[in-house]
């Protein structure tokens, strides 16, 4: 929380690396640097940075008007895609006699480093940079210290030959990376990859991550890394199948593929009544959505893959692992990731639009084709389930 007695300490002091205040509005890029230095914390204090806007440079508050809408504005800094990992946000909007003032409360990441716009930006003092090659392994080795989920752990029996580093370098790093870095880009495969956080310096092996989205063979070191695809004859699971297909290649190949399977082999138009509009048994984006949405959020230590069934009903997507951390708490308003450098690929990449809302946007694309309310089943130990039931 920002307390009103917090927020008037922070007016004093000059700008250092954990205080920016600015009085301008229009200049988002400024709140997204400063976002995203407070969040990488290079001088590994573990202490949030504040960022004020309605306060000038000489300490006074400058009588602007403000609403919630900049408090929105901010927040959307972590979810929108433009810094990738999401960063933490919070923030408060005071209305004081002098005038108003809303301050974001930004906690320092263990998912280092951070990108807004594809730039590693840090602070240094009272002054915000981007991270050179040296001030980029500091920010890698400080996230090796931290590396609790799966996907940011090494993977100890892999080698960097056991990931397609070609398509790396020509599919993934344009898109994450912007393109003046690209052009000076002269740093060894493994630094890339580590910067990205598909691979461990410490460890000198890719991450589960890695493997995950790079590997040839990314089955062979995590044999749930798969996708399990079975259409049945019937409503029940003892039907006869009639099509099954296994997707086992690194997400980076077949995320695309997944994609294009949706709209040619799930989705179907048919033509209710002579010179009416087609309609769908399914809308694409939002079998895109949940299915992404179990990629995410899948338990990758758990041997089983992924599972989608589809019964002449309904369709039945199944990932290992239940809700993970605060998504616990009022699904699917609330949030969280159990793998978020697979999450932060799966934006880069433009599977995901925002973070957070992949369920919400599912479930409205499914009212709009027509469709039931699709069924969430959380209480099953391990595992989550949504029955998604075709259009009537």
């Amino acid at each position: 929380m920002i307390k009103s007695w917090g927020f008037h300490l922070t007016i004093s002091p000059e700008e250092s690396w954990r205080l920016e205040k600015t009085i301008g509005l229009k200049d988002t890029t400024k709140f997204g640097e400063a976002i995203c230095s407070f969040a990488n914390d290079l001088p590994d204090e573990g202490m949030p940075g504040y960022l004020l806007i309605g306060v000038d440079k000489h300490n006074k508050i400058a009588g602007m008007q403000l609403d919630e809408s900049i408090e929105q504005n901010l927040l959307d800094f972590s979810k929108d895609g433009r810094i990738i990992p999401a960063p933490v946000i919070m923030t408060k909007l005071f209305h004081l006699v002098e005038g108003d003032v809303c301050v974001a409360k930004v906690l320092p990441s263990t998912h280092t480093p951070l990108r807004f716009n594809g730039k590693i930006c840090v602070r240094k003092g009272p002054r915000k940079d981007y991270a050179n090659e040296q001030e980029e392994k500091i920010l890698i080795e400080k996230r090796n210290r931290f590396g609790h989920t799966f996907d940011i752990q090494p993977c100890l029996n892999a080698t960097l030959e056991d990931v397609d580093t070609k398509s790396f370098s020509l599919l993934y790093l344009p898109l994450a990376i912007d393109s003046e870095t690209l052009e000076v880009n002269h740093r060894p495969m493994e630094l890339q990859m580590s910067s990205l956080q598909f691979y461990s310096s410490r460890h000198h092996v890719p991450t589960h991550a890695g493997i995950i989205m790079l590997a040839y063979k990314p089955t062979h070191f995590i044999p749930g890394a798969a996708i399990q695809y079975v259409k049945f004859d019937g409503q029940e699971i003892f039907a006869d199948d009639v099509v099954e297909k296994l997707f086992d290649q690194n997400m980076l190949k077949q995320l695309d593929y997944i994609r294009d399977f949706i709209k040619l082999n799930i989705v179907k138009s048919y033509l209710p009544e002579l010179g009416s509009a087609y309609e769908y048994n399914y809308p694409a984006r939002a079998l895109e959505e949940l299915i992404f949405n179990a990629i995410i959020h899948n338990d990758y230590t758990v041997n089983a893959p992924i599972k989608i069934y589809e019964f002449q009903d309904r369709i039945e997507i199944t990932n290992n692992g239940g809700l993970y951390g605060n998504a616990t708490q009022n699904f699917p308003y609330n949030t969280d990731y159990r793998n978020p450098i697979i999450a932060s690929a799966a934006k880069v990449l433009g599977f995901v639009n925002r973070f957070g809302v992949g369920v919400q946007r599912a479930i409205a694309e499914l009212q709009k084709n027509g469709n039931p309310t699709p069924e969430f089943i959380t209480d099953q130990a391990g595992k989550f389930v949504v029955k998604v039931w075709a259009k009537k």
